[in-house]
């Protein structure tokens, strides 16, 4: 199996990384920071000006001079997802922290480590 070239970065422990982006509230603000670094840009016309609510769960976006609404995670890797930011980040952080990287089965697994796909499936049942 292939070395992970973005391998451990001890900089940050798994308790820091979850006081950090522990919730979706922190993840949301992790990446509208990384999106937007000078404030949110309407992607249409430019403008700053804007105002933030949300649909359902999704953050959104509109600007105020030409009332064009912009989803949070629209345009990157969370698109259409129906997983939490949270387990987003945390399977990226699982990944990142292992020599080889982790297999499916191995972010499936509840436990020490991952768990990431259970909580994903048991979030669904509880939706449905």
């Amino acid at each position: 199996m292939p070395m992970n070239r973005i391998q451990f970065q001890a900089e940050l422990s798994l308790p820091e990384f979850l006081d950090r982006y522990g919730t979706d509230e922190n993840c949301e603000e992790a990446v509208e920071a990384a999106r937007w670094p000078d404030g949110f840009r309407c992607p249409k016309c430019g403008a700053h000006p804007h105002s933030v609510f949300r649909k359902g769960t999704r953050k959104t976006f509109q600007c105020s001079a030409c009332r064009y609404q912009c989803s949070l995670t629209a345009g990157t890797l969370f698109q259409n997802s129906h997983v939490p930011l949270r387990l987003w980040f945390l399977a990226m952080y699982l990944l990142s922290q292992t020599k080889t990287g982790l297999s499916t089965l191995e972010l499936n697994r509840p436990g020490k480590r991952g768990g990431c796909l259970v909580e994903v499936k048991r979030q669904r049942r509880l939706a449905a």
